[in-house]
């Protein structure tokens, strides 16, 4: 009885010990996995890929009628964390677009990371689609301002900037600019279509984002 109290004790240590050592979201990807092994999702679809502003917009196919979308956006991701599971929610897809948003939250979690280190993330990312996906156009949605992160906005800009620019010289891309268009007259977010974190959209935001990114999508 002995022995077999602490086999089981040491599987389940070893479990323990496995879990933390598990990269964050994992548990967001695994679900996406069992997901697409349970409904495989259609080939040839529009993958929309990135953090939480993707996350949370749950209806996605409603504001796009007549393609087909796949969203693949988890939790307060990363640039590195996208290029973490690329093998995982971009690649087996074989979209035939994909719409990255991502790279707010490098900003917001450490004070050492600038716009210019963003875009350096950006390209790696954007050099994986292409060498895996090498006829797959990339649309980038611009990072937004959000009252809360509005302290972040000099570095927003600045990554927008050299991405947009970084994008013109690649054939098959496109830039989506919902920084501007989320601002009032007196050039600061507007708060009607932010919810009561001052961070993330609400329907009214997303209408933005759905009129700024449908003349971009591939039919």
């Amino acid at each position: 009885m002995k022995k077999i109290r602490l086999i089981l004790f040491l599987f389940l240590l070893a479990s323990a010990v496995c879990a933390q050592q598990q990269p964050p979201f994992w548990n967001d990807i695994q679900a996406f996995k069992k997901q697409d092994s349970i409904s495989p999702l259609p080939k040839n679809a529009i993958l929309f890929v990135g953090s939480s502003s993707f996350t949370n917009w749950k209806d996605v196919q409603d504001y796009f009628t007549g393609y087909t979308i796949i969203n693949r956006g988890f939790g307060g991701s990363s640039m590195p964390d996208v290029i973490r599971y690329a093998d995982d929610i971009i690649f087996p897809y074989k979209p035939k677009q994909v719409v990255i948003y991502c790279g707010e939250n490098d900003l917001a979690v450490s004070d050492t990371v600038t716009g210019e280190l963003v875009y350096k993330r950006f390209m790696t990312l954007f050099e994986m689609i292409r060498k895996n996906l090498p006829n797959v156009p990339v649309v980038f949605v611009s990072l937004k301002p959000s009252l809360s992160r509005w302290h972040l906005r000099q570095k927003m800009m600045t990554a927008n900037e050299l991405i947009k620019d970084f994008l013109k010289k690649r054939s098959g891309t496109a830039f989506v600019d919902v920084y501007n268009k989320m601002l009032n007259a007196e050039r600061t977010p507007i708060k009607e279509i932010f919810l009561k974190d001052s961070l993330h959209m609400n329907a009214k935001g997303y209408v933005i984002w759905q009129k700024s990114i449908k003349s971009y999508l591939l039919k």
